[in-house]
């Protein structure tokens, strides 16, 4: 079993990701840091805590991450993907009477109760990765396995801009410095992610062979992500599951194939958020302690066929 520490922003599809997480045996999730993202931090949170009940796991600490960016900018939010309570149709209850929170300190408590047996992985923007980082240096994950990271997009096009991908673009600063700080970072750029597409079909199936406490939101969820994704990609079959490609890979790493290269990302301008990296057959030599893991290629079938027997076997 591997520990995990998620950062998440719990809309759509981190949402989904997150309802995999508590499903699958092989993942003990021994915290949740839930902040803005494709929604509010408040928003955020409530649905965090949620799907934790739904789930069964009110056990799993929930850690407040933060509001916005760290260049202090507003966050700019997404109601048309992912709904205005960041579940699509579903409303989750106003409030949860007694619901504790922990402050931005308890990554570390969980690092040090976990020391050389933790993986982190963030599937929202990368601001409440790079705190710690920020606050306490760069030995912050110095005991840390290894950082899995949703994010960037290499030699392909953007999806909130013609180069960048959500996440970076919203914080790049707090992205680069996850990048440059951090050690044994995986990255699934959207090179590999916008290839996971889940059709409404494969969500018939779960919906239909499943015993998931999720059973009633992964439908209605996903439809209402499917819709905005036709919007804005003419054509398209399904949606793609960004925020799970990490997880299922954690798991199967065998389903994926990386290539080693530092990445950067640009902080201004029209690039904002694209992320850098020299894809030379002979690159220029960096340190190897700051060369990253990219995904180049997955399996996707597999990888999708993984996704939906984490539900129906349930």
């Amino acid at each position: 079993m591997i520990n995990i520490l998620l950062f998440v922003d719990s809309g759509i599809d981190d949402s989904l990701a997150l309802m995999y997480a508590v499903q699958n045996p092989e993942l003990n999730i021994v915290g949740v840091v839930s902040g803005y993202g494709n929604i509010t931090k408040e928003e955020s949170l409530r649905n965090t805590a949620y799907l934790l009940k739904l789930g069964g796991r009110e056990d799993i600490p929930i850690i407040a991450g933060v509001s916005g960016p760290l260049s202090g900018k507003p966050a700019t939010f997404y109601p048309e993907i992912h709904g205005e309570e960041g579940l699509g149709p579903i409303q989750p209850p106003e409030d949860f009477t007694g619901l504790k929170v922990y402050d931005i300190n308890k990554i570390i408590d969980i690092i040090d109760q976990y020391k050389n047996d933790i993986v982190l992985v963030g599937l929202g923007r990368q601001t409440d990765l790079a705190l710690p980082l920020i606050i306490y240096g760069e030995d912050a994950y110095k005991d840390v396995n290894a950082i899995y990271m949703m994010g960037g997009a290499f030699l392909v096009p953007g999806n909130v801009s013609a180069e960048a991908e959500a996440n970076f673009y919203s914080d790049p600063l707090a992205a680069d410095i996850v990048l440059e700080k951090g050690r044994n970072v995986y990255l699934f750029p959207l090179n590999v992610t916008n290839k996971a597409v889940v059709t409404p079909e494969m969500i018939d199936y779960i919906s239909a062979n499943t015993e998931s406490a999720y059973k009633d939101l992964i439908k209605p969820a996903f439809e209402y992500y499917f819709q905005a994704y036709k919007e804005n990609v003419p054509g398209i079959g399904g949606a793609p599951i960004h925020d799970a490609v990490p997880l299922i890979i954690l798991t199967n790493p065998d389903l994926a194939k990386f290539i080693k290269r530092r990445v950067r990302v640009e902080q201004f301008g029209g690039a904002q958020g694209k992320t850098n990296a020299d894809f030379r057959p002979k690159p220029e030599e960096q340190p190897e302690d700051t060369l990253d893991y990219i995904a180049m290629e997955i399996d996707t079938a597999k990888l999708l066929e993984t996704f939906m027997l984490n539900f129906t076997a349930v």
